[in-house]
């Protein structure tokens, strides 16, 4: 019995202790999306939302998670094609002073919504799935504000076809985001 309470405690403190270093938000902001090698094209704004979590390693390092709805694409002369994506961007921050951070990493995400078929006029198939690098920089303001601003750098080409045709383009997603958000932690 007591082994069993020595080990409740220490597995009651380890968990207290690691718990400090867990931050847990919600983010909201703006998104400006353009498309590489796209000739006529110009930003497109969005918004991008929802959740992240951080866990602390030290003062210096941490590791960020977030699930964002993100919309993005491209303006054109004639119209805009939208691309809608959930994204998992997953970011190393080091903490060059206290408050401030920058942060590198990799981000995953999948169309959930576009207008392809409407813009192109038949049934289009492409490239769902995106792989892109983000780089940013992070202000963790008083009262559990967050300001981040980070550019992802798609490298993955998207790629369109249907039965008839297939384009096969070098284009990639380009997206600088600007959010705010807040931590309960």
């Amino acid at each position: 019995m007591k082994n069993f309470t020595l080990l409740v405690f220490a597995l009651l403190l380890s968990t207290s202790s690691f718990s400090q270093g867990i931050d847990l938000g919600i983010k909201a902001g703006a998104t400006f999306a353009n498309l590489t090698d796209v000739t006529d094209a110009s930003t497109k704004t969005g918004f991008v939302g929802g959740a992240f979590v951080t866990i602390k390693f030290s003062d210096k390092i941490a590791i960020q998670g977030d699930l964002l709805y993100s919309q993005q694409g491209v303006e054109l002369d004639v119209d805009k094609i939208n691309l809608d994506y959930i994204n998992f961007p997953i970011v190393l921050k080091y903490y060059i002073i206290k408050r401030i951070n920058i942060q590198a990493g990799p981000q995953f995400g999948t169309v959930i919504n576009d207008n392809l078929a409407e813009f192109l006029g038949s049934n289009i198939d492409f490239n769902s799935f995106d792989v892109t690098g983000v780089v940013g920089i992070g202000v963790d303001l008083p009262l559990n504000f967050r300001v981040t601003g980070r550019y992802g750098f798609g490298l993955s080409d998207i790629s369109f076809s249907d039965n008839d045709f297939s384009i096969d383009t070098n284009s990639k997603n380009s997206v600088f985001s600007l959010t705010a958000g807040f931590s309960f932690l």
